[in-house]
C-alpha cells in the first residue's frame, strides 16, 4: 500500500512533463507560422525611403562612344606633348604657366574646328544624366550637394570648347561617389563641376575638352 503514492507522483509528473513540452512546441510552431506568413513584412524604418535607383551601366553604348573619343584625344595630346620641350622641375610658376600654354596652344591649332559634343556625344549625354541623377538621390545626396557646392559662388558663366579654362572662374572636384559613376579617365583629364555644367579639362593644358551644360541637378548651386 505505501508504494501507490509514489507511483501516482510519477505519473503525475509524468503527465505535467508531457503537458509542458507539448506547451513549448505548439507555440514554438504558431510563431514560425507567423512568420512563414509574412515573409516580406515591411520595416516600418524603411517604408518611406525611395527605391535605390539601379547602378549606370558604365558599358552602355554611349559611356563607351565617350570612352574612345576621350582616349582618341589623349593620344592627340600625347603626341602633341613630346614636341614640347620637358619642363624641368621647377618651383618657379611662370614657368609652369609658359608651359602650359606652349601645349595649350598646340592643342588647340590641332583641334582648330572641335565643338560641343564632340566628346559628350548625344549617347554619352543621357548616359552622363542618368548617372549624375542618380547621384542626387538616396543617402548619398547630401554629401554630393555639400560638396558641389563648395565652390565660389558663379555668375552667368560661359565655357568655351578648346580654349583655356579661364582663371577667374572657380571649379568644384566632382564627388569620389559621382566618379564611381563616370568612366574612369586617363591622368591627362578630368572631370570638373562649374556650376551646373560638368567639364572634361586637359589638366596639363588647363583646356577645356568639351562640357556639358545643365546637367547637375541641383538648386543653389553655382551659376544659378
Amino acid at each position: 500500500m505505501k508504494a501507490r503514492p509514489r507511483i501516482t507522483i510519477r505519473i503525475r509528473s509524468a503527465l505535467l512533463l508531457a503537458f509542458a513540452v507539448f506547451a513549448v512546441s505548439f507555440y514554438a510552431s504558431v510563431g514560425q507560422g507567423s512568420q512563414a506568413q509574412n515573409p516580406q513584412s515591411p520595416n516600418p524604418q524603411t517604408q518611406n525611403q525611395p527605391a535605390p535607383s539601379p547602378p549606370p551601366d558604365l558599358k552602355s553604348p554611349g559611356f563607351q562612344e565617350f570612352s574612345d573619343r576621350v582616349q582618341k584625344y589623349v593620344q592627340l595630346h600625347k603626341s602633341i606633348e613630346a614636341t614640347v620641350p620637358k619642363l624641368k622641375t621647377t618651383n618657379e610658376p611662370e614657368l609652369i604657366v609658359a608651359h602650359q600654354k606652349i601645349l595649350a596652344r598646340k592643342i588647340k591649332a590641332a583641334r582648330a574646328h572641335a565643338k560641343p559634343g564632340d566628346i559628350f556625344t548625344p549617347a554619352a549625354k543621357e548616359d552622363f544624366l542618368k548617372a549624375i541623377s542618380s547621384e542626387f538621390q538616396g543617402p548619398q545626396a547630401p554629401h554630393a550637394k555639400a560638396t558641389i557646392k563648395q565652390g565660389a559662388p558663379l555668375g552667368k558663366v560661359r565655357l568655351h570648347v578648346n580654349e583655356i579654362y579661364p582663371e577667374s572662374i572657380p571649379y568644384t572636384s566632382v564627388p569620389p561617389t559621382m566618379l564611381q559613376k563616370l568612366p574612369k579617365l586617363p591622368e591627362e583629364v578630368a572631370y570638373r563641376a562649374v556650376g551646373r555644367d560638368l567639364v572634361l579639362l586637359d589638366v596639363k593644358a588647363n583646356l577645356v575638352v568639351d562640357y556639358l551644360p545643365g546637367v547637375i541637378p541641383i538648386e543653389g548651386t553655382n551659376g544659378q
